[in-house]
């Protein structure tokens, strides 16, 4: 039986790696496993369950600032935020149903971890850009923090940075101080009806482009509309624009968009709570959960492109070519697609998805969801350049020079 540990303070992290380290004994670091479908498979004998270091130490709403444990529920976060007016603004995506697991399972260090950011990226930055301060316990069983509780304390080397998208490589997080933002009053979305891939990055590159103040930019083809009740009326392909802030400046703005978005074609407005539904959907990728009775070796396999807004309906123009069984959506102004390939694609078409991404201009694709045993041969990071590499792997012997933690997850030498 693996051996399961869940300490509750610092300290007992500490001690549990630096027996670790003593013993050898590899660990994998996970709080409620919504994302351990993420990455490679883990090499580990023991597990080091974070969901004991939980809870809300520190909200101060004037000073726009929360601190809380790793393992505390990000649903319990945004609840108390949303009571003040408040929220995550990078708005962590919910990866569980992508994996076949309930909603609403994720933790706050999980979010960190992975450096999850939803579709408001584009205005408000990713989950690193957010985070104040940590503590954190490296590899070697060496207990250090970085950062505090204001953008001026994040002086020197940003530790906090480095660790936020690690996904458990470098150190074991044990508190994590972030900045909440007022949550905006009210949102809509403009929709444009039955554009093709190509047009509908035009018609995105404008929206973004005017001074409407865009938060958002989506395209969902006609397959991936019909899965989002919300769009699923339009019974055609819908590019999709977020508007946010006070009533009166999102109604003006939103006219000015419709306008500007006419000559694409029909354009449709959601009212702000089909809104919020539409953008949660698009957030946790909705169109690509797995169906029911689906299981790991029967769900379509899944990849995350990132790449220039306007090279992604190139990308996948060149991967349907191959695979004409492809599914996708874009988010970020089409920088960031959601690629779905039939599962029983050879090495998840790992060769033709990322010669299509290096034509297309290059950038990076990471395979989200695969079986264990594809995930375990087919990289599922974008593989890195012999000096990016060897630096990666100074910085993993800094921070765990025994490889204690989730080794295997990044690559398998590590």
């Amino acid at each position: 039986m693996t051996e399961h540990h869940r300490p509750e303070t610092t300290d007992a992290v500490r001690a549990i790696i630096r027996d670790a380290v003593a013993a050898r004994t590899p660990l994998e670091v996970v709080g409620r496993g919504t994302k351990r479908g993420l990455g490679r498979p883990v090499q580990a004998a023991a597990v080091l369950d974070t969901t004991g270091l939980a809870g809300i130490a520190l909200y101060e709403p004037d000073e726009l600032v929360l601190q809380a444990g790793p393992g505390t529920p990000l649903a319990e976060i945004e609840a108390l935020a949303a009571a003040h007016g408040q929220e995550l603004a990078f708005e962590p995506a919910d990866y569980g149903p992508l994996y076949g697991l309930p909603a609403g399972q994720g933790t706050f260090g999980g979010a960190i971890g992975v450096n999850i950011a939803g579709p408001r990226r584009l205005s408000k930055g990713a989950a690193r850009d957010h985070i104040l301060g940590i503590t954190a316990v490296t590899g070697g069983g060496e207990v250090f923090k970085s950062g505090g509780r204001v953008v001026k304390n994040v002086t020197g080397y940003d530790l906090a940075k480095l660790l936020t998208g690690a996904h458990g490589t470098l150190g074991v997080l044990t508190s994590i101080t972030c900045k909440i933002l007022p949550r905006p009053e009210t949102s809509t979305t403009i929709i444009v009806a039955g554009l093709d891939d190509a047009r509908a990055a035009e018609a995105m590159s404008a929206a973004m482009g005017s001074p409407t103040e865009v938060s958002a930019a989506a395209h969902l083809p006609a397959p991936a509309a019909a899965g989002i009740a919300e769009v699923a009326g339009l019974g055609r392909a819908a590019t999709c624009l977020r508007l946010e802030g006070i009533p009166v400046s999102v109604a003006e703005r939103a006219d000015r968009l419709s306008k500007l978005l006419a000559p694409f074609g029909t354009v449709a407005r959601l009212a702000e709570e089909p809104s919020k539904r539409l953008w949660t959907a698009i957030r946790d990728v909705r169109p690509f959960w797995p169906t029911a009775g689906a299981t790991e070796d029967t769900a379509p396999l899944l990849w995350r492109l990132s790449l220039a807004p306007m090279a992604g309906a190139v990308a996948v123009a060149a991967v349907r070519a191959r695979l004409p069984g492809a599914e996708a959506f874009y988010d970020w102004q089409g920088g960031l697609v959601w690629l779905a390939v039939p599962a029983d694609t050879p090495d998840a078409g790992a060769a033709i998805v990322r010669a299509a991404v290096r034509a297309a201009g290059g950038g990076h694709a990471t395979l989200v969801r695969a079986p264990a045993a594809v995930r375990a041969t087919v990289a599922v990071f974008e593989p890195q350049s012999a000096a990016l590499a060897a630096l990666s792997a100074r910085v993993r012997q800094a921070f765990d020079p025994e490889t204690i933690l989730n080794p295997g997850r990044m690559a398998a030498s590590n």
